[in-house]
Protein backbone atom coordinates (compact mmCIF):
# COMPACT_ATOMS: atom_id res chain seq x y z
CA UNK A 1 0.00 0.00 0.00
CA UNK A 2 1.41 3.22 -0.50
CA UNK A 3 1.14 6.07 1.64
CA UNK A 4 -0.39 8.89 0.84
CA UNK A 5 1.67 12.27 1.46
CA UNK A 6 0.40 15.03 2.48
CA UNK A 7 2.12 18.27 3.05
CA UNK A 8 1.11 20.82 5.72
CA UNK A 9 2.37 23.86 3.77
CA UNK A 10 0.43 22.91 0.76
CA UNK A 11 -3.19 22.41 3.12
CA UNK A 12 -2.62 25.53 5.01
CA UNK A 13 -2.35 27.43 1.28
CA UNK A 14 -6.01 26.59 0.67
CA UNK A 15 -7.76 27.41 3.90
CA UNK A 16 -10.53 29.95 3.61
CA UNK A 17 -8.25 32.20 5.89
CA UNK A 18 -4.92 32.70 3.92
CA UNK A 19 -8.10 33.05 0.76
CA UNK A 20 -9.31 35.67 2.55
CA UNK A 21 -5.51 36.78 3.29
CA UNK A 22 -4.95 36.97 -0.32
CA UNK A 23 -8.35 39.03 -1.10
CA UNK A 24 -7.23 41.43 1.72
CA UNK A 25 -3.94 41.99 -0.43
CA UNK A 26 -5.37 42.25 -3.29
CA UNK A 27 -8.18 45.46 -1.90
CA UNK A 28 -4.89 46.95 -0.01
CA UNK A 29 -2.87 47.10 -3.25
CA UNK A 30 -5.84 48.30 -5.38
CA UNK A 31 -6.45 51.04 -2.43
CA UNK A 32 -2.44 52.03 -2.47
CA UNK A 33 -2.45 52.71 -6.29
CA UNK A 34 -5.64 54.85 -5.49
CA UNK A 35 -3.71 56.76 -2.83
CA UNK A 36 -0.39 57.30 -4.70
CA UNK A 37 -3.14 58.75 -7.37
CA UNK A 38 -4.71 61.01 -5.03
CA UNK A 39 -8.07 59.49 -5.13
CA UNK A 40 -8.04 58.39 -1.34
CA UNK A 41 -7.03 60.52 1.35
CA UNK A 42 -3.24 59.50 3.12
CA UNK A 43 -5.75 59.25 6.13
CA UNK A 44 -7.84 57.00 5.12
CA UNK A 45 -5.15 54.84 2.94
CA UNK A 46 -3.79 54.48 6.46
CA UNK A 47 -6.74 53.17 8.79
CA UNK A 48 -7.92 50.63 5.57
CA UNK A 49 -4.23 49.21 6.14
CA UNK A 50 -4.42 49.56 9.85
CA UNK A 51 -7.40 47.61 10.17
CA UNK A 52 -7.03 45.53 7.20
CA UNK A 53 -4.57 43.64 8.97
CA UNK A 54 -7.24 42.51 11.52
CA UNK A 55 -10.25 41.45 9.35
CA UNK A 56 -10.38 37.30 9.07
CA UNK A 57 -13.10 36.24 10.93
CA UNK A 58 -17.32 36.71 10.59
CA UNK A 59 -16.98 36.39 6.28
CA UNK A 60 -19.06 32.97 6.35
CA UNK A 61 -22.06 33.87 8.84
CA UNK A 62 -22.65 36.66 6.32
CA UNK A 63 -22.16 35.06 3.35
CA UNK A 64 -25.29 32.53 4.74
CA UNK A 65 -27.46 35.54 4.24
CA UNK A 66 -25.88 37.25 1.15
CA UNK A 67 -25.17 34.04 -0.21
CA UNK A 68 -22.26 35.94 -2.20
CA UNK A 69 -18.96 35.31 -1.06
CA UNK A 70 -17.37 38.58 -2.23
CA UNK A 71 -20.20 40.83 -0.90
CA UNK A 72 -19.76 38.93 2.16
CA UNK A 73 -16.36 39.48 2.55
CA UNK A 74 -16.76 43.13 2.06
CA UNK A 75 -19.72 43.53 4.40
CA UNK A 76 -16.98 42.20 7.09
CA UNK A 77 -14.49 44.45 6.24
CA UNK A 78 -16.83 47.75 5.92
CA UNK A 79 -17.54 46.65 9.71
CA UNK A 80 -14.31 46.60 11.19
CA UNK A 81 -12.41 49.37 8.84
CA UNK A 82 -15.46 52.33 9.34
CA UNK A 83 -16.22 54.93 6.76
CA UNK A 84 -12.63 54.48 5.26
CA UNK A 85 -14.02 51.70 3.72
CA UNK A 86 -15.69 53.27 0.77
CA UNK A 87 -12.61 53.54 -1.08
CA UNK A 88 -12.01 49.55 -0.90
CA UNK A 89 -13.12 47.82 -3.72
CA UNK A 90 -13.73 50.92 -5.38
CA UNK A 91 -13.37 50.41 -9.47
CA UNK A 92 -13.03 46.35 -8.78
CA UNK A 93 -15.51 43.38 -9.74
CA UNK A 94 -15.38 40.72 -7.85
CA UNK A 95 -14.22 38.65 -10.46
CA UNK A 96 -10.87 41.24 -9.92
CA UNK A 97 -10.72 40.38 -6.87
CA UNK A 98 -11.15 36.21 -6.94
CA UNK A 99 -9.02 35.68 -10.21
CA UNK A 100 -5.76 37.63 -8.83
CA UNK A 101 -6.02 36.11 -5.53
CA UNK A 102 -6.37 32.59 -7.24
CA UNK A 103 -3.29 33.22 -9.43
CA UNK A 104 -1.54 34.05 -6.14
CA UNK A 105 -2.53 31.00 -4.36
CA UNK A 106 -1.22 28.77 -7.47
CA UNK A 107 1.52 30.66 -7.53
CA UNK A 108 2.33 29.98 -4.23
CA UNK A 109 1.07 26.41 -4.89
CA UNK A 110 3.04 25.91 -7.90
CA UNK A 111 6.18 26.89 -5.56
CA UNK A 112 5.77 24.80 -3.45
CA UNK A 113 5.38 21.74 -6.07
CA UNK A 114 8.72 23.10 -7.78
CA UNK A 115 10.58 22.80 -4.51
CA UNK A 116 9.19 19.04 -4.10
CA UNK A 117 10.73 18.29 -7.62
CA UNK A 118 13.69 19.47 -6.65
CA UNK A 119 14.44 17.63 -3.68
CA UNK A 120 12.97 14.44 -5.59
CA UNK A 121 15.39 15.45 -8.69
CA UNK A 122 18.57 15.42 -5.73
CA UNK A 123 17.05 12.37 -4.59
CA UNK A 124 17.10 10.49 -8.36
CA UNK A 125 20.44 11.78 -9.32
CA UNK A 126 21.86 10.06 -6.18
CA UNK A 127 20.33 7.21 -6.44
CA UNK A 128 21.32 6.91 -10.40
CA UNK A 129 24.98 7.73 -9.45
CA UNK A 130 24.63 4.91 -6.27
CA UNK A 131 23.27 2.30 -8.69
CA UNK A 132 25.20 3.23 -12.32
CA UNK A 133 26.65 -0.07 -12.17
CA UNK A 134 24.07 -2.19 -12.17
CA UNK A 135 22.85 -4.17 -15.32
Amino acid sequence: MIERYTRPQMARIWTLENKYQKWLQVEIAVCEALAEDGRIPPEDIQTIKQKLLSVSRGSRKIEEETQHDVIAFLTNVAEHVGPASRHIHEGLTSSDVLDTSLAMLLSEAGQLLLEDLDALLAVLKRRAAEWKDTP
